[in-house]
């Protein structure tokens, strides 16, 4: 699996999210800031109210800007059967029979993308399985804690 076009559908999906997120956050402003979202007694907060959210909807623009920028500048070395997964890896996985596809992302977890017809899943280091990953080799099996259920996946290729 060639990571640099799994980077490059990661980058473009967040700048279409970024774009929706933008205007939305546009929107946002403009309700807190028109003339009728002022109140009109002391228990009338709807000025308030979309100003919290055009707050919220400015940080996640800017969340999915520095986003952008980091996937964007990671490495794409090359990782061999023998190296430990790390930043940059593209990790195979087995589950109950399943094979899931991941790309270890400095940022944009639980970002999905279908390259190849094969769903792709960036991860962070932060993320249970990524915190499960780094460090092992192809072969291995790593347990995961989710949901108050242990899961095992056999790492089947990483690149």
């Amino acid at each position: 699996m060639n990571k640099a076009i799994i980077i490059q559908h990661i980058v473009d999906k967040l700048t279409a999210d970024l774009s929706l997120y933008f205007k939305a956050a546009s929107a946002a402003r403009d309700e807190a800031t028109h003339e009728q979202s002022k109140a009109e007694n002391k228990y009338d907060t709807r000025g308030l109210e979309a100003s919290y959210l055009a707050r919220g909807q400015a940080r996640q623009v800017a969340e999915l800007e520095a986003s952008i920028q980091q996937v964007r500048m990671m490495t794409q070395r090359a990782f061999s059967a023998t190296d430990p997964i790390d930043l940059g890896a593209y990790v195979e996985t087995e589950r109950r029979g399943i094979v899931s596809a991941y790309l270890l992302a400095p940022r944009a977890g639980g970002t999905e993308v279908t390259v190849e017809g094969q769903e792709v899943m960036a991860i962070t280091p932060q993320s249970p399985l990524g915190r499960q990953l780094i460090g092992h080799r192809q072969g291995d099996a790593v347990k995961i804690d989710l949901a108050g259920r242990t899961e095992t996946h056999r790492i089947q290729r990483v690149s």
